[in-house]
Parts: structure tokens; C-alpha cells; sequence
């Protein structure tokens, strides 16, 4: 097993991460800005060493400084959570290259799933069924691209090959604003990601998030942790997500599941990942590949038994899979409510000291957070604070118990969304299940 492992991120997730270690017996070091030495991983870590000021680009995008500090404490891995370098294929090379182990995929495999185009060839290649579309990037050929989006059919989506994040795209319903829809999103994703490669896809009108957790390691093996539900979104923002999805049957997780384990074995993917789909009209459709372990990996860790970021450590120190394919049995229904320090009703963030905290608790309660009493939230990062897990032996009781648990949890001296999830609990569409996409900005009257 790994020895020691620099913990290059921050918030929830780097005590998720600090947690794994320790209970295999790795030693850790926190990286962490000049506005985080306050933070509990940052508390709780064998070593801790700071990086920068505040600006992300000065400390958690500081590669260097990270490489550094796994350097001055002869740590022998660096793991890089979510957001941040976690998707860098450049940072995953220059760890790899400098003697350290990369948690996480090759750096090739990085950068192949994170170009859209090259990720789109690799899933059709590996029969992943995928969005109709251009099949590859857009070229000048006016006619040509007027051509592909008549032979796709209205309405069409522009991508950005190297966007993300709900950034970088542009649906058009008409022949006539193509080209114009086309040119802006290039010059928007030259702006944003530094590449002016664009895509055009069938653009689905109903569709709902349904999203495979995958394993594999490096001597071939892979497998599916069944499919998560992700549709509850805000300005393509994940909101509230679940496992199982709603109304998947276990007939299509079997076939989509096996197909992500067999493409993973063909791309020689290795750690944790996830297929993330657009579903509508029984159909699954293939849209990213998710080269690092997810927000919502928890709700996973529920129905599973499975702990992910263990699996993902054991997988680094060259491991063999320790779970097959029958190992794998999903039971009952878990939920996860992200808890973000913002305004509930107009989504402007609050940060600030939290005065008081109280965590809800009792059986199938799951709480992931580093907030406690007295704790500053700062200004220059993501808005969550934390994520509410239940588990029920079905769908019902799970949202019985986050509700119960929604109205246990004190956190004061900010605002949080808290709220927003309590109403959507008692939403008669959600409490149904298989929302679509569209369906929390249409609640709540956004564009």
C-alpha cells in the first residue's frame, strides 16, 4: 500500500480522502491555500504544508508548489480529489514524470476523454451508444456543416470539443442561425478553454442525467457500479442525485453497465470513473466521460457497499480489483443533497463564520462535510459545504429520512440552500421520480 499520499485539494472531499487513508494506514499531507489553514482535513493531516494565497490559480492550480510539497515531505502520491487538477492530463503527467503515483487515470486517457471529439470516437468504437452528430469536429464548409445539422435534424446542439461544466454550447432549432450559433461558440470556447474545436450534436428535448460508476484497474479488470440519477439540476449543476434511477430497469443497467466495464478495458482505463449519459425514450446516449471519482459518488458507496476512494488507493498501489462483477449488488435507494453556503432563493453565496452547526444524524443518515461551529466559510471557492446522504430500503423511506434530516440540520451565521431541498422533497413530480433536465430551472423560472 501507498505510504504517504499529499491530499492536493480542499473542503469535503479532502477529508473524504484523509478518511480512506487513514483507515488503510497511509500517511497524509494537506496542501492548502493561506485562507484554508483552518480547514479539518488541514487539522486532522499528518503533515500539512501551505501553497499560495487564496486565488485558486496561486495554490490548488499551482502545480508546481503541490509537486514541491509531495517533494520536502517524501510523500510517494498525490490524489487530486475533484475540480481543480483532477481532469489535468498535464498536471497527471508532470506528478507521473517527477517519480510520484498519480491517483487517477493515465494522463493519456485524461486527455483523450477530456477532448469530446477523441472521447465520442473511443465510446463508438467501443459500441457505447452515443447522440447523433457530426461525427467528429466542425470544419469552415458552410454548406457542408448545413448539410450535417439537416441530415442530424432539428433541433442541434454546438460544442465545444474541449468544454465543460455546462460552458461551451449552444442549441439551435433553425437552418437559419447555424452559422452564426457556430462561429459564436467558437470564438467563446477559444475564450474560455483555449480551443476553437466545436461539434454539433442532436440536441434532445426530454432528457434525463443517468450516470455508470466505474472501476478498473491495471491489469485489465473492470467493472459497473450500477447508474445514478443526476436530472435535478441548475444551470447544469447537479443539485440532488440518487442511485438507483428511477425507472432503469435492471435489464438496460446490465447492458449499458457491461458496455462501460468492456470500454474501460479497451481504453485501458485505470481508477474510478464515470459514464455520464443523456437518457429519453428507454435510450441511453453517451455525452462525457468523468475521469476522477464524482461529487456524488457517495449515494454509490450506499446501495453498493462499496468504498470508492479505498478502492481507488488500492488501485494506485497497483492492486487487482478486489470486488468482480457478482460482487456487486445494489440495495436499496440512497439520495444526496448537495448543501451549498448560498442564498436558497437567489443563489447569491453566503460566506462568512458559521456560528453554530449541528450535523442530523441517526440510522441512514450520512453526512460529508468539513464545516463546524465557528468556521469560516471563504469567499474564494465553490459555494458546497457539505452533502446530506440517506439510505432507505426504497425510495420512499430515503426521502422520508432527508427530509427528517434536512429539518435536524443547524447551520447559522450563513445561508444555505436548505431549503430549496425541502421544497423539492415535497415536490410531486420528484417524489414520482425521473424528472428531466430542464425540470428544477423550469420550477423555478429560469430560461
Amino acid at each position: 500500500m501507498l505510504d504517504k499520499v499529499v491530499i492536493a485539494n480542499r473542503g469535503e472531499i479532502a477529508l473524504r480522502i484523509l478518511r480512506a487513508c487513514r483507515e488503510l494506514g497511509i500517511s497524509t499531507v494537506a496542501v492548502h491555500s493561506s485562507a484554508d489553514r483552518e480547514l479539518k482535513h488541514v487539522r486532522l493531516a499528518d503533515e500539512s504544508v501551505c501553497i499560495g494565497p487564496p486565488p485558486s490559480g496561486e495554490s490548488y492550480l499551482n502545480i508546481p508548489a503541490i509537486i514541491s510539497a509531495a517533494e520536502v515531505t517524501d510523500a510517494v502520491a498525490i490524489h487530486p480529489g475533484y475540480g481543480f487538477l483532477s481532469e489535468n492530463a498535464d498536471f497527471a503527467e508532470r506528478v507521473e514524470n517527477s517519480g510520484f503515483v498519480f491517483i487517477g487515470p493515465r494522463a493519456e486517457t485524461i486527455r483523450m476523454m477530456g477532448d469530446k471529439v477523441s472521447a465520442i470516437e473511443a465510446m463508438k468504437a467501443a459500441n457505447i451508444p452515443c447522440v447523433p452528430g457530426s461525427g467528429g469536429p466542425l470544419g469552415e464548409d458552410d454548406e457542408e456543416n448545413l448539410r450535417i445539422a439537416a441530415e442530424i435534424g432539428y433541433p442541434v446542439i454546438i460544442k465545444a470539443a474541449a468544454g465543460g461544466g455546462g460552458r461551451g454550447m449552444r442549441v439551435v432549432r433553425s437552418e437559419a442561425n447555424l452559422l452564426h450559433a457556430i462561429a459564436v461558440t467558437r470564438a467563446e470556447a477559444q475564450n474560455a478553454f483555449g480551443s476553437e474545436v466545436v461539434y454539433m450534436e442532436k440536441y434532445l428535448d426530454n432528457p434525463r442525467h443517468v450516470e455508470f460508476q466505474v472501476l478498473a484497474d491495471q491489469h485489465g479488470n473492470a467493472i459497473h457500479l450500477g447508474e445514478r440519477d443526476c436530472s435535478m439540476q441548475r444551470r447544469h449543476q447537479k443539485v440532488i442525485e440518487e442511485s438507483p434511477a428511477p425507472g432503469i430497469t435492471p435489464e438496460q443497467r446490465q447492458r449499458i453497465g457491461e458496455r462501460c466495464a468492456a470500454a474501460c478495458r479497451q481504453i485501458g482505463y485505470r481508477g474510478a470513473g464515470t459514464f455520464e449519459f443523456l437518457f429519453q425514450d428507454g435510450e441511453f446516449y453517451f455525452i462525457e466521460m468523468n475521469t476522477r471519482i464524482q461529487v456524488e459518488h457517495p449515494v454509490t458507496e450506499q446501495v453498493t457497499g462499496v468504498d470508492l476512494v479505498k478502492e481507488q488507493l488500492y488501485i494506485a498501489a497497483g492492486e487487482p480489483l478486489r470486488y468482480s462483477q457478482d460482487d456487486i449488488v445494489m440495495r436499496g435507494h440512497a439520495l444526496e443533497c448537495r448543501l451549498n453556503a448560498e442564498d436558497p432563493k437567489s443563489f447569491i453565496p453566503s460566506p462568512g463564520q458559521i456560528t453554530q452547526f449541528h450535523a442530523p444524524g441517526g440510522l441512514g443518515v450520512r453526512v460529508d462535510s468539513h464545516i463546524y461551529s465557528s468556521y469560516v466559510v471563504p469567499p474564494h471557492y465553490d459555494s458546497m459545504i457539505g452533502k446530506l446522504i440517506t439510505w432507505g430500503d426504497d425510495r420512499v423511506s430515503a426521502i422520508a429520512r432527508m427530509r427528517t434530516a434536512l429539518t435536524e440540520l443547524v447551520v447559522e451565521g450563513i445561508k444555505t440552500n436548505a431549503e430549496l431541498h425541502l421544497d423539492l422533497l415535497s415536490d410531486g413530480a420528484f417524489k414520482q421520480g425521473g424528472t428531466n433536465i430542464h425540470y428544477l430551472e423550469k420550477k423555478l423560472g429560469i430560461s
